[in-house]
């Protein structure tokens, strides 16, 4: 009798149980939330991946472009042509070898090409001078323009007053070496106090 009293008591205060129905709703909410929570995730995830992918592989295609000197920067033909003389050396070559460091991909050292070349800067105390004219002449290679591996390459830049590469005593310079694709290389070097026909730059 006290059963059926508590019973009917819970029947009058409106309780009741959730069914099945809404226990399924529930479910499918709570999975389909999950669902986009993953996919937003999981693509998240996979967009940084490619972003590090590609940084990755900029790297490498960088640093597959480096170039190399191999040897010394030594000035020849150093002369100072005006009259009286100014103590500038206005003509005369310097020359320089370089090689693809370790795994470096082929590079053009073609002057005459209008793209995808190296291209050379000069810099002195008195100003500095973009894409100086250069040539390029293989000592180890294949005939061609192309500095791969295992070559050798000298590279000459002539001095010239009209073209703004002038050297005096003591004064220091700097050659900017610009791959097409990659890092660059700088070489610095300083002339000595008295310049002879050829000095080997330090």
């Amino acid at each position: 009798m006290r059963k059926l009293k508590r019973a009917m008591k819970k029947v009058l205060r409106g309780e009741r149980g959730i069914t099945g129905l809404e226990t399924a709703i529930i479910l499918i909410a709570f999975v389909i939330v999950a669902s986009v929570f993953a996919f937003v995730t999981l693509s998240t995830g996979l967009f940084s991946a490619e972003r590090s992918k590609e940084t990755i592989f900029a790297g490498l295609a960088k640093a597959q472009s480096n170039l190399e000197l191999h040897g010394s920067v030594v000035l020849t033909g150093a002369q100072d042509t005006e009259t009286p003389p100014d103590g500038q050396v206005d003509q005369g070559n310097l020359t320089f070898q370089l090689a693809l460091a370790a795994g470096g991909s082929p590079i053009s050292l073609d002057p005459s090409a209008n793209n995808s070349r190296v291209v050379m800067n000069y810099t002195d105390s008195d100003g500095r001078v973009e894409d100086v004219p250069y040539t390029a002449a293989d000592i180890v290679g294949d005939g061609d323009q192309m500095l791969e591996p295992g070559e050798l390459f000298t590279i000459t830049i002539a001095l010239s007053a009209a073209d703004g590469l002038e050297l005096g005593p003591n004064e220091r310079f700097t050659i900017e070496v610009v791959a097409p694709s990659g890092g660059f290389m700088l070489i610095a070097r300083t002339m000595p106090p008295a310049i002879d026909p050829v000095v080997d730059l330090h």
